[in-house]
C-alpha cells in the first residue's frame, strides 16, 4: 500500500512542478509584455504635436498608436494591464505623461483621455478575442469602438472636473468636443488605420512569443 502511494506521488510531482513552471513562465511573460507596451506608451508621450486651443494647448501624441497595438495584439487583460502600468507609474511621480506626472494629474481635465486609453485598450482586446477577426475591415471596426470609448471618456471626465472643482471654469460638452477633441480626431483615425496595418504584420510574431 505504501509503495503504491509513493508511486502515485512520484507520478504527480513532475506534473505539479511542470504546472508551477508554466505558471511562473506565464507571469514572467505577462510582466515583460506589459512592461514593454507601458514603455512604448511612455515614449509615445514625447512624440507629440502641440495644438494651440485658445489659452491652453492640446498634445497629439503617438501614445494612441501603442494603445491600439496593445489592444489588437495582446488581448483585453494584457492590454489593460499595460496601460494601467503606464498610468500608475505616471501618477506615482515619474514624468512620463505629456506634461509631466504625479497625483495632481488626476485634477487635470484632460486626464480623462489617459483613462480612455485603458478602457479603449481593454475594449479592443475584448472584441478581438470574441470576434477573432481575420479581415482588416473587422480589425478596423474594433479600433473604432476603442476610438469612441477613448474620446467619450475624455469628454465625460473633462466635463466633470470643470464642473465639480471650484478652481476650474465650467466648460460645456460642445466646447470640449469642438476645441479639445475635433482637432485630433482625424489624425487619431489615421493612427487606427496604421495600427491595423502594423498589427497584421506583428501578430504572428507576438502570438508565437506569447506561446513560447
Amino acid at each position: 500500500m505504501q509503495m503504491k502511494m509513493k508511486l502515485l506521488l512520484s507520478r504527480r510531482r513532475p506534473s505539479e512542478s511542470g504546472t508551477a513552471r508554466d505558471a511562473s513562465r506565464s507571469i514572467t511573460q505577462d510582466a515583460a509584455v506589459c512592461g514593454l507596451f507601458a514603455a512604448l506608451i511612455a515614449v509615445g508621450a514625447f512624440m507629440k504635436i502641440v495644438i494651440p486651443v485658445g489659452a491652453d494647448t492640446m498634445n497629439f501624441t503617438l501614445q494612441w498608436l501603442f494603445v491600439l497595438l496593445a489592444g489588437l495584439l495582446l488581448g483585453s487583460r494584457r492590454a489593460f494591464r499595460s496601460v494601467a502600468v503606464y498610468l500608475i507609474t505616471g501618477l506615482i511621480g515619474f514624468p512620463i505623461f505629456a506634461r509631466g506626472g504625479g497625483p495632481a494629474y488626476l485634477l487635470r481635465p484632460t486626464f480623462g483621455f489617459l483613462l480612455g486609453f485603458a478602457l479603449a485598450a481593454w475594449a479592443i482586446g475584448f472584441l478581438c478575442e470574441k470576434l477573432r477577426p481575420t479581415k482588416s475591415v473587422t480589425w478596423f471596426f474594433t479600433t473604432l469602438a476603442g476610438f469612441v470609448i477613448y474620446y467619450g471618456m475624455g469628454i465625460i471626465y473633462f466635463y466633470m472636473i470643470t464642473h465639480l472643482l471650484a478652481s476650474q471654469t465650467p466648460v460645456g460638452i460642445g466646447v470640449i468636443f469642438g476645441v479639445y477633441c475635433l482637432p485630433t480626431m482625424l489624425p487619431a483615425l489615421l493612427l487606427c488605420v496604421l495600427a491595423v496595418m502594423l498589427a497584421g504584420r506583428l501578430r504572428p510574431a507576438v502570438l508565437a512569443a506569447l506561446k513560447a
